[in-house]
């Protein structure tokens, strides 16, 4: 039998924690609050219905045939709105649109479209697609041979058969589902990284007393700040460089990756880690008790990562998670990382990743120095 005396220190420290706890609201809240939030995240994250998708119309044939089936995409666009059709006139700007992903395909009518359908000689329509993301060509694909079967079905059945082919033109070679996700899985290695070799070190570091420590050098704040987010930074950096190469060694594309392509991943880690780092300093700079930050890590990953498009298209996702992603961090590495590692592009391609990356982490850490207390 156990002695009481053995339980009561036990309970001393039940007592203890369950006090903590109830006394934390903010803990509360997210360990409650995680649950729900994954549930709506993670749920409208997959398999919604793809819609928005940008393509180019490029109708060399203006005769009535070729209008007729504009206005089909036109209404395809105002009620499935499956994609969203801008003209274009010049077939050679449509595929570099296409390419630098502008758009994710485009629609070429040629230019005896009319002529030969009326007279019955099987006209084509042809579709330059951007197969680097699998869920947008299937979803695109599929409507536009719905589209297609739609003309090729008469009014009124016709003696002789005038049906509308249509030929699909891979701008990339094909995609494997792996390779379509070794994105997701360079940012989650960076994420890991800063947080437990920024993130969580920071707390410990600020638990124990160290950083009062510091502060009672010369070390400024500000040099304090800068010399743990970027010793964080090089280390998530390190990280994202070994799983970029060595995952795209596992996926099949490491003979693919130029030393141009080397310099702009290498360039996306960095600017992302330290992003990651700045972003993780500003949600503890003014946090004291150590519990709460590691709570909230959990949900980071949740709101971070499955709205940024690592596992499925924005597009897909309702409009106040597409708000969601345009400020996420996340959102712009993957795209930039897809970019390069599938589509092997240039710096003015991911342009806007580059800036959103570079001037996040700027506002970050000067709203952490702005916070930083000058006593801890």
């Amino acid at each position: 039998m156990i002695a009481a005396g053995t339980l009561l220190p036990a309970w001393a420290m039940v007592d203890r924690d369950l006090r903590r706890y109830f006394r934390s609201p903010a803990l509360i809240t997210v360990s409650l609050f995680v649950p729900l939030l994954q549930l709506v995240i993670i749920g409208q994250s997959f398999g919604g219905q793809i819609r928005g998708i940008s393509v180019a119309l490029v109708a060399l044939d203006r005769e009535g045939e070729a209008v007729r089936l504009e206005e089909k995409f036109r209404a395809v666009e105002a009620n499935a709105r499956t994609f969203h059709v801008q003209v274009e006139n010049d077939l050679a700007e449509a595929v570099q649109m296409t390419r630098d992903g502008d758009v994710v395909a485009a629609i070429v009518v040629p230019e005896d479209y009319s002529r030969r359908v009326h007279q019955r000689q099987r006209p084509t329509l042809g579709l330059i697609v951007d197969n680097t993301d699998p869920f947008v060509v299937a979803a695109l694909t599929q409507k536009l041979r719905e589209l297609v079967d739609a003309v090729n079905r008469p009014e009124v059945p016709a003696r002789y058969a005038s049906a509308v082919a249509l030929d699909i033109v891979e701008v990339f070679p094909y995609v494997q589902y792996m390779q379509y996700l070794l994105p997701a899985t360079i940012v989650l290695a960076v994420f890991v990284s800063a947080l437990i070799g920024g993130g969580l070190l920071y707390i410990d570091d600020k638990a124990r007393g160290f950083h009062e420590g510091y502060l009672a050098t010369p070390v400024t704040k500000t040099q304090l700040v800068l010399g743990m987010m970027l010793s964080g930074t090089v280390k998530a950096a390190m990280a994202g460089v070994i799983v970029t190469v060595a995952g795209a060694a596992i996926v099949g594309i490491v003979a693919q990756l130029s030393l141009a392509a080397f310099g702009l991943l290498l360039v996306l880690n960095i600017l992302f880690a330290f992003s990651l780092l700045s972003l993780v300093a500003l949600l503890v700079v003014r946090v004291r008790n150590p519990v709460v930050p590691r709570a909230t890590f959990g949900i980071l990953n949740t709101l971070l990562f499955f709205p940024s498009g690592a596992l499925y298209p924005v597009s897909s996702f309702p409009a106040w998670m597409q708000v969601l992603a345009r400020m996420d961090p996340f959102t712009y590495a993957v795209h930039g990382f897809r970019a390069v590692l599938l589509k092997d592009v240039g710096p003015s391609a991911i342009a806007t990743d580059l800036v959103f990356l570079t001037v996040f982490p700027v506002v970050c850490v000067s709203t952490v120095l702005a916070l930083f207390p000058r006593r801890l």
